[in-house]
């Protein structure tokens, strides 16, 4: 939507909206196998997540997606992965810095460990909700790049029991990254395409840091 709209309060008003949008996009689909996934990617996007697993009646879990940075340049990414390593690679980039089979590895086994560790703080312990032949829900709270939200979707088909179908929703996103994110996605709801985007939290009166305490709250339905 391009229409003049003022910022959200927080992150849960946001939420609240967006789940209300979800419903009527998922309405318009037969639930063939029950109760719709909606995953929150962390930590600001669990808080609207929980709002929105709200609105559809469906379980809230995390995806937790770990960047894997070359190792003298952090930024530069070789890929992404997941606590349960499935991985998207950037063969580009690893042909760009002639790292080594080894040292690649290396690089996605560390970064695999810290996606293991953040989601098993995050869920205090439980286990990962199946995404199996379920429709499944990625949030955030907003999109600017759109770097992070792709390497989600990829590993998110990728794994071996992929989603019946897959929706992306966010409050906030540039139109031009929405359409580059589009193809891997079954439906995208996003409720505001700014036409001079700067940043995400420019939409948020109250964009303050989530902790990982606060997201333990929403994981545990104390929130």
């Amino acid at each position: 939507m391009n229409v003049t709209r003022e910022p959200w309060r927080d992150r849960s008003e946001a939420g609240r909206e967006l789940g209300e949008a979800v419903r009527a996009t998922l309405g318009r689909r037969p639930r063939e196998h029950g109760a719709p996934l909606v995953l929150g990617l962390p930590r600001g996007g669990v808080v609207v997540a929980a709002e929105v697993a709200a609105a559809v009646g469906g379980d809230l879990d995390v995806l937790v997606v770990r960047k894997v940075g070359v190792p003298w340049h952090r930024e530069l990414a070789l890929g992404a992965v997941t606590a349960s390593d499935v991985r998207v690679y950037n063969s580009e980039v690893i042909r760009r810095t002639h790292l080594g089979e080894q040292d690649t590895e290396a690089a996605f086994a560390r970064a695999r460990a810290e996606a293991a560790e953040h989601e098993q703080r995050f869920r205090t312990g439980r286990p990962a909700l199946s995404k199996a032949d379920r429709p499944v829900v990625v949030v955030d709270d907003g999109i600017a790049t759109g770097a992070t939200t792709l390497a989600a979707l990829q590993l998110l088909r990728k794994g071996e029991s992929p989603p019946e179908h897959v929706t992306l929703a966010v409050p906030i996103a540039p139109a031009d990254t929405v359409a580059r994110l589009e193809p891997y996605t079954d439906d995208v709801v996003v409720l505001h395409t700014p036409r001079h985007f700067v940043a995400v939290g420019e939409w948020f009166i109250n964009f303050t840091q989530v902790t990982d305490e606060e997201v333990q709250e929403f994981m545990a339905g104390d929130r």
